[in-house]
């Protein structure tokens, strides 16, 4: 039974209660709670319509309204719908063409997180579609099988319109590939996309209300799934499949279970892993997503959870030390699952999965330095901004700073990198600032080479797009630029903290042919 007291503790009213603003809209959040929650919200699945071996969607970029709790609507951002977009069906190789109308009043754009496609295809800051205005990508999906998202990248006001709605899944399948695994969407193959909100006494989402959410990006008291809030599911079949998408604008999850039971990590960001890793864990960071396989063949009622983090953080006085301390420390109940009385026997789960070639170090033609660091009252060690303060070398000092990358931050003018058509470079990153930050790269995917000269852990070593660096920690990466080259259009990499994107945390990059 759901009592007051784990209500509170889910909606973490108690630790987050030091920081954020006033005004907080938790009661309603609370009374679903006692009500027994709601089901979970599985979106639509949308294949498109193939015409002339194009597969072709229509993405209506548009304003509307949700009850995410009784009787009380929420102003949203929607794509086809109210809030968020339709599960995106791709094939390995197909062609797919994607119109997307933007009816919201402002400008926005459309990108399509993890995919190899030509710069001009990409959705990044520089394919604006005005509003009443469209735009068209096409491409062909030369993904491997996983989960992807799309979701907005306009320049300054990502955060935003994510927060409000603008995000959905894609889910990119192989024909030839013969896994017997949980693949029946919506019964035991079930998208999870999370994000923590934060609501007015009005209903309306609360954004950049208070000084620490520009500084460590905006955490909200409130847990949405699919869009549902307190959401549970019934599950039918002995083992099922959850795609977890951390769809969050800064929030750190490390997703369990209630009962601490053991589950299967079989892909990463960009493919599945060669092998099933069993965990009892994992963490992810915004935009990285995990897909996990879970035995409930005990029929035990229990939470999907996000554990909180504990933390060494020294504490001082001023703001800065609260929240780095608080950061992500919070406990949540994610999902309630309630198995039915009489399971459906799933297959078991195959013990190869597939064959992963690993990028050779030899193989990298140049290495490149990426350096995050960040400012507002945290100035990283080796910042000599205005003034002067204590620092640990990992941020810490008072006043000066910005957020930025290799001590610039976004110019849309500027083309921090220019990388030689059909090479393989390493990329270190590393943070000198207090927080860790989830580094993003457009044009694909690449593979983990090493954290601070340590191998990655074993669910880590399959295909990635976003990777955490943690404070103080350098993390090489290797990554092919093959494909598509383009002089003038750029990618993109950054922070997927979005309020750090958004704030300079970026830089860009052409592939270019000499």
């Amino acid at each position: 039974m759901i009592t007051r007291r784990r209500a509170i503790k889910t909606l973490g009213i108690g630790s987050l209660g030091a920081y954020l603003a006033k005004g907080t809209f938790t009661f309603a959040a609370e009374r679903a709670i006692l009500n027994g929650g709601n089901p979970l919200s599985i979106p639509e699945l949308a294949q498109g319509e193939l015409s002339e071996g194009t597969r072709k969607f229509q993405l209506n970029l548009q304003q509307g309204s949700r009850e995410f709790f009784p009787n009380i609507s929420t102003p949203t951002f929607g794509i086809n719908g109210n809030y968020l977009g339709p599960t995106l069906r791709f094939q390995r190789n197909e062609l797919v063409s994607l119109q997307v109308n933007n009816q919201l009043g402002e400008p926005s754009t459309l990108h399509w997180h993890g995919f190899h496609v030509p710069a001009q295809e990409d959705g990044g800051p520089h394919q604006v579609i005005a509003n009443g205005d469209s735009w068209t990508a096409q491409f062909s999906v030369r993904q491997f099988a996983s989960t992807f998202w799309y979701h907005s990248h306009m320049l300054h006001s990502s955060g935003e319109q994510v927060y409000k709605g603008l995000a959905g899944m894609i889910i990119v399948e192989e024909d030839d590939l013969q896994l017997e695994l949980p693949s029946t969407y919506g019964v035991d193959d079930i998208p999870l996309i999370v994000q923590d909100r934060r609501f007015s006494n009005d209903g309306s989402f609360q954004y950049l209300s208070a000084y620490q959410d520009s500084v460590i990006g905006m955490h909200g008291d409130t847990i949405l799934v699919n869009g549902t809030a307190q959401a549970y599911l019934e599950v039918s079949t002995t083992l099922v499949r959850f795609r977890l998408l951390n769809a969050s604008n800064a929030r750190t999850y490390t997703f369990a279970f209630s009962d601490g039971r053991d589950f299967k990590q079989i892909a990463s960001d960009g493919g599945f892993l060669e092998k099933p890793v069993t965990l009892n864990k994992l963490e992810l960071a915004p935009a990285e997503r995990g897909e996990i396989v879970v035995d409930f063949s005990d029929g035990q009622q229990l939470q999907l959870v996000s554990l909180g983090r504990v933390t060494n953080f020294p504490e001082f006085p001023g703001a800065m030390s609260e929240m780095m301390r608080s950061l992500n420390a919070q406990e949540f109940d994610i999902l309630d699952i309630r198995p039915q009385e009489k399971l459906q026997n799933s297959a078991e789960l195959p013990e190869h999965l597939t064959s992963i070639y690993r990028l050779p170090e030899a193989a990298a033609s140049n290495t490149r330095q990426f350096k995050l660091s960040m400012g507002s009252g945290m100035r990283s060690g080796d910042d000599r901004g205005p003034g002067t303060g204590s620092r640990n070398g990992n941020g810490g000092g008072y006043g000066g700073g910005n957020f930025s990358i290799n001590g610039r931050r976004m110019d849309t003018n500027f083309i921090n990198e220019r990388i030689q058509f059909n090479t393989t470079e390493i990329w270190e990153l590393s943070n000198n600032s207090p927080m860790m930050h989830p580094f993003h790269v457009h044009n694909g995917q690449f593979q983990l080479l090493d954290r601070d000269g340590q191998p990655p852990s074993e669910n880590e070593l399959g295909w990635k797009d976003t990777v955490r660096v943690g404070s103080g920690e350098k993390v090489r990466i290797i990554m092919r630029f093959t494909d598509f080259t383009d002089n003038e259009s750029a990618y993109m990499y950054h922070c997927h903290i979005l309020e750090h994107e958004d704030n300079g945390m970026m830089g860009q990059f052409l592939v270019i042919r000499e």
